[in-house]
């Protein structure tokens, strides 16, 4: 299972780290040496990973600051907020998050800290939300395969798969979401905002088209995943079914015998040409699957995170989602 916060020890380390850094401005402040000219005041946008930071910043252009909270390159799964982290997150002026059991320490933290001038964006709360699946062949959680059922829990809550963004028609919905919220909080460069909004939103539709012809030509509607599955909302957005060794959210990294055996015999029986690993996977599982079966590895992006080189090189959500594109030509027909 995921790793959750102390936010107790977080909040000594946030007090201390706030105190030693005497440059730092804490939001909330009256002095009057803290207050800007609002014509004069640049939006501070916080985001916890790519696919909010890139529709952000397709909006804003230059003229908000940007944060990225998660480096590129890092394993999204893993990520834990530093000190000063939390400082950037209160002296923002929009926070943009998923939610969903990975997000857990954010909803912590905005339960400890005075958020009352922080517009704050959940993606879950954006669309529709759909439930975690554990599909037949799929490594189950140890926790979840040792524990015993309990009658007493059972309709309690659901795991909401939180990969929203991987359905481009969603990416859309949230983008005009951000849009709303950057034009509210700054007014005075809403048609900017506005016309930069459109032209991205325009960049969504031609990818979903794109899909839309790939996918209604393709002569298969399955494809297979030798590591985790983050693209629930993709597929059902497409009508694609999958296979995989994982669910999106799963903290295992070896899956068993059986789990290898089950997706062998699927690539074998239904002559499936690709095994897709995703971006910043070691692919091992893939390798195994496609050294069994004759078939091609190939990289899917679910556009959690990108690798440094992407990120330096201006790779987007919608040119990583292109990529995509041409991959699945290949691996559905």
């Amino acid at each position: 299972m995921k790793r959750y916060l102390s936010i107790t020890l977080i909040f000594i380390l946030l007090l201390s780290t706030a105190a030693a850094m005497s440059g730092c401005q804490i939001k909330g402040n009256d002095s009057e040496t803290e207050k800007t000219n609002a014509s004069e005041k640049r939006l501070s946008i916080v985001t916890t990973i790519f696919p909010q930071y890139d529709f952000a910043r397709q909006i804003v252009g230059d003229r908000a600051d940007m944060t990225m909270l998660l480096a590129p390159g890092a394993e999204s799964h893993s990520y834990e907020p530093s000190p000063q982290d939390i400082i950037k997150i209160q002296n923002s002026d929009i926070f943009i998050y998923n939610g969903g059991e990975n997000d857990v320490w954010v909803d912590n933290i905005l339960d400890s800290i005075d958020h009352s001038d922080i517009k704050i964006i959940k993606l879950l709360d954006c669309v529709d939300p759909l439930g975690e699946v554990l599909k037949e062949g799929m490594e189950p959680e140890e926790e979840e395969a040792a524990a015993e059922p309990d009658a007493s829990e059972a309709g309690d809550g659901i795991e909401y798969d939180e990969h929203v963004w991987t359905s481009p028609k969603n990416a859309i919905i949230i983008t005009n979401v951000i849009r709303d919220i950057v034009c509210y909080e700054d007014s005075a460069n809403a048609d900017y905002y506005q016309s930069n909004a459109k032209q991205y939103t325009d960049q969504l539709t031609e990818l979903d088209n794109e899909f839309t012809a790939v996918i209604g030509n393709a002569k298969r509607k399955t494809f297979v995943f030798g590591d985790r599955f983050p693209l629930r909302y993709f597929a059902d957005c497409y009508g694609l079914d999958y296979w995989a060794a994982f669910p999106g959210c799963s903290s295992e990294t070896e899956p068993s015998a059986a789990t290898v055996a089950f997706l062998v015999d699927k690539v074998k029986a239904d002559h499936i040409p690709v095994v897709f690993k995703i971006e910043l996977s070691t692919g091992n599982v893939a390798k195994s699957i496609a050294k069994a079966t004759g078939a091609k590895v190939m990289t899917f992006y679910s556009c959690h995170n990108l690798s440094g080189e992407d990120f330096e090189n201006g790779e987007t959500y919608v040119s990583l989602m292109k990529r995509n594109v041409e991959s699945l030509k290949e691996a559905l027909n």
